[in-house]
């Protein structure tokens, strides 16, 4: 396999963008995975701490981590929606709110299994409060 190939595919592994993105983000750091991966991921930090209220985080795991990760997420209490994507696919989309947590979230975590089962990394997205 060519070697800028893997390079691509070990980024859109950890980061979960698409071939354009993930080869783009490598070509602005010379090739470098670890250094386009530390770049990807201090914009993502900084993203999330210039975020209005109401504003999205994502997680990229692998899909042994996803029920744990929601389930971590949920019990955070901030958290308005999930949304959990394989490249630019909605797999699943969890609206949270409070007077629904008992009746909603047991079918929706079984959903999350099922996903977990199926995919090997996806991302989280999460909407929070203000």
């Amino acid at each position: 396999m060519d070697e800028t190939l893997e390079k691509v595919d070990l980024i859109r592994e950890r980061t979960g963008l698409g071939y354009k993105e993930a080869k783009d983000l490598l070509d602005a750091h010379g090739n470098d995975v670890v250094a386009a991966l530390v770049d990807w991921e201090q914009s993502q930090k900084a993203a999330a701490a210039t975020a209005e209220p109401g504003w999205k985080e994502r997680f990229q795991v692998k899909g042994e981590q996803l029920v744990d990760k929601v389930k971590e997420l949920l019990r955070e209490g901030n958290v308005t929606r999930i949304v959990i994507r394989k490249g630019d696919d909605v797999l699943v989309e969890i609206p949270v709110t409070w007077g629904a947590i008992g009746a909603v979230m047991a079918p929706a975590l079984a959903a999350v299994g099922v996903v977990a089962a199926l995919v090997s990394n996806c991302t989280i997205e999460v909407q929070r409060k203000g």
